[in-house]
């Protein structure tokens, strides 16, 4: 029997991605009972919960989130008091390509979760993983809780459709409901696919011996760039306020990708431009040119404030892909295919798929 109160539970939905990692482990470091859901809690690694040392402490279990029926059997006998929603397709660049995967698990998920509270305990608190990207291109005014959304891709749609579903939800149920509309964070959990950890990894690899070239896209878009340990903190403030609200979470800071790629070849010891290359194959026409967002909400009424900029997220992933093991056996991989091909290789990734969340 639980030694925890009831209480105390939380719901992780998604917490395979890096996001769900990070606030597991807070959680249970707060008291909480923490249950898991993933697709197929079988079949999912859970490596992120490995590297941080938390799996056994995590009660996983499968829940498809689009399916209403498996949302309301997870609700139904973990009793939660807390749910946070996490799931859902997360990568800008594969919304291009999968447009009805990206609305269902993003917005019907959302739709299906608040319908579940709704029917079964409307005590129940529920955070909802917004994201930065619908705003948009923000140009030189950074947005706030009341800029309006321009979404510019079937992402950012799906989330903003889910942003205003909620916000029907708490105003029509009294449910308490918010969304964390939260800009890019980054952490060593962050899958190569995401460009962040695309750019890290080749710079380690490089500094190791392997002779690859990065190929990136538009180097000059402008993001703001956090700790995401951090913003897990904020996701679960939000939770504990007296009446639920929406609210930016960004370090305030926006920096070119130009100066992410310089500071992580840097901290390997190489000059960048010796190593990268653009290719404007890889440039959408519906990139964000630049993203800056104002935290100013969070830090008077959550408390909340970005502890670490850009420098110092680049420099902590680095140090860990450094002491990862395995990064030797990248190297060596891709020195295997150089020779297989008996030419350079390019090595890039759209810089759609940079932008947000972890993943279910």
């Amino acid at each position: 029997m639980s030694l925890v109160p009831a209480s105390h539970t939380a719901v992780i939905c998604g917490i395979s991605g890096q996001d769900g990692a990070w606030l597991a482990q807070l959680l249970l470091a707060k008291g909480y009972r923490v249950i898991g859901t993933a697709r197929d809690a079988q079949m999912s690694s859970f490596i992120n919960l490995d590297h941080l040392g938390i799996r056994g402490q995590v009660t996983v279990v499968s829940m498809a989130i689009n399916d209403f029926r498996s949302v309301l059997q997870v609700l139904s006998r973990h009793e939660p008091a807390e749910v946070y929603n996490l799931a859902g397709q997360s990568s800008v660049g594969l919304s291009f390509e999968q447009p009805v995967e990206t609305l269902e698990s993003i917005s019907i998920g959302t739709l299906n979760l608040l319908e579940g509270i709704r029917f079964l305990n409307r005590d129940i608190r529920l955070y909802n993983a917004g994201s930065g990207e619908c705003f948009g291109d923000t140009g030189d005014a950074p947005a706030d809780e009341n800029t309006p959304f321009r979404p510019r891709s079937p992402y950012a749609v799906a989330k903003a459709a889910a942003f205003w579903q909620l916000a029907n939800y708490r105003e029509a149920y009294g449910l308490f409901a918010c969304s964390g509309i939260l800009f890019n964070h980054e952490s060593p959990l962050r899958p190569e696919r995401f460009v962040t950890q695309k750019i890290v990894r080749a710079a380690c690899r490089i500094a190791a011996g392997s002779p690859e070239r990065l190929q990136l896209g538009n180097i000059d878009i402008q993001r703001d760039w956090g700790w995401a340990p951090e913003y897990v903190d904020a996701m679960w403030r939000m939770l504990q306020q007296p009446t639920p609200q929406d609210f930016v979470i960004a370090t305030g800071e926006t920096r070119p990708l130009q100066d992410f790629v310089a500071e992580a070849f840097a901290a390997v010891g190489l000059y960048w431009q010796d190593h990268v290359a653009t290719d404007p194959a890889l440039i959408r026409p519906t990139d964000i040119r630049i993203s800056r967002a104002s935290p100013a909400l969070a830090t008077a009424q959550l408390g909340w404030t970005a502890q670490t900029r850009m420098s110092g997220v680049v420099q902590r992933m680095v140090n860990a892909a450094q002491g990862d093991p395995t990064q030797r056996a990248h190297v060596a991989g891709a020195m295997q295919h150089l020779g297989n091909l008996g030419q350079g290789a390019e090595l890039g990734i759209p810089l759609g798929q940079a932008i947000e969340n972890g993943r279910d």
